[in-house]
């Protein structure tokens, strides 16, 4: 059974840095980092493949969010730097069951608010 549990959000100041957690259990293919703000959609923020060499970034965070990858402890991490008010949000980790599935498995969220 595939679980995956976030861990790391919180409330910052604007300009701050923070880094989320995933860690993952179970067989998965690409991971990825969602954020859904309050009264918006869920929206795409990074995703990096199983090897780790191939990223994806939303325009939004292009340049100030980087996602990694530690195979051996099964964790993937969201490095964010110089956070706005706008990057206020419930983070989501998400991984697929097979290559070219959709974000099949989710996590439970975690709260990330940054104050101006």
């Amino acid at each position: 059974q595939v679980q995956l549990v976030e861990s790391g959000g919180g409330l910052v100041q604007a300009g701050d840095s923070m880094r989320l957690s995933c860690e993952v259990s179970g067989r998965t293919h690409m991971w990825a980092w969602f954020r859904q703000a309050p009264g918006k959609e869920r929206e795409f923020v990074a995703s990096i493949s199983t090897t780790g060499t191939y990223t994806e970034y939303a325009d939004s965070v292009k340049g100030r969010f980087s996602a990694s990858r530690d195979n051996a402890q099964n964790t993937v991490y969201l490095q964010m730097n110089s956070l706005t008010p706008e990057d206020t949000a419930v983070y989501y980790c998400a991984a697929k069951s097979a290559p070219f599935s959709n974000y099949n498995y989710w996590g439970q969220g975690t709260q990330v608010t940054v104050s101006s």
